[in-house]
């Protein structure tokens, strides 16, 4: 049994079918990549993965703790709670927040105190309150982020805001972390550091990462399975250098067979 197991997932919207029977599989400690033109599907399919929004057929199972757990009509923040996190194209931090506090209100989705400690402000809740807080300063450090701590999200530069998004779906502790089109907007300098920077994860926490990414240096340079999505369809599986030789993938970029 695989970590995530997509089976035959389809997503209508009216008339229009933006996933079409989509089978695919993600196993323990990966890298994987899921590419295609733009329009093939695959924000909708990572919508579909986090909850977002619910397939119209198929199936999504997790593997988890407690044994195979199915996400079709589960709710993000459940989503979450299971394992899995992500980010978007579009940055959606709390920007007037601080740094530390963006990564805080993430670690409650696994953090939870009790109603009555909560109320009347027991110690026990001051101790959980400074120990979340210690293990929030902690993760910033690992990526270089301690000395920005009281800084609003909003005044960090491009850059540091992606890795805070980042770090933000990490302190939620997953076991699959998705990318969606982390290096939109870039520079080449930034890029590189965030090619360093999702190599460090998979090092670090050992946890399978799914991306999506139109940068195809750096889907080939870090991915070791790829996934290509054109029209809704899956239309080829393997490793960088077979993606790179597949007729049909370059038919589907390049839009004729040379």
């Amino acid at each position: 049994m695989s970590l995530l197991d997509v089976k035959e997932v389809t997503k209508t919207f009216g008339g229009l079918t933006a996933v079409s029977d989509v089978t695919m599989h993600l196993e323990e400690n990966e890298l994987v990549a899921l590419i295609g033109p733009n329009g093939a599907g695959k924000t909708t399919l990572f919508n579909l993965l986090t909850g977002v929004i619910t397939p119209t057929e198929g199936v999504i199972a997790l593997q988890t703790d407690n044994g195979l757990q199915t996400l079709n009509k589960v709710k993000p923040y459940k989503v979450a709670q299971a394992g899995l996190a992500r980010t978007f194209q579009n940055i959606r931090l709390f920007k007037e927040l601080t740094v530390l506090d963006n990564v805080l209100i993430a670690m409650t989705a696994k953090n939870k105190e009790g109603f009555l400690e909560s109320i009347f402000r027991l110690p026990s809740f001051y101790r959980k309150e400074e120990a979340l807080k210690q293990q929030a300063v902690d993760l910033l450090k690992i990526f270089g982020m301690e000395d920005q701590l009281d800084v609003l999200a909003s005044n960090l530069p491009y850059g540091a805001q992606r890795r805070l998004e980042i770090v933000r779906a990490l302190a939620t502790k997953p076991k699959i972390l998705f990318l969606d089109e982390p290096a939109a907007g870039m520079n080449p300098e930034e890029t590189a550091d965030l090619t360093r920077l999702i190599r460090q994860i998979q090092n670090d926490f050992h946890i399978t990462v799914l991306l999506i990414e139109h940068d195809m240096s750096l889907v080939m340079d870090i991915a070791q399975r790829i996934y290509v999505l054109e029209y809704g369809k899956l239309i080829a599986e393997g490793t960088p250098a077979e993606i790179q030789q597949n007729k049909r993938v370059i038919q589907a970029y390049l839009g004729g067979d040379d």
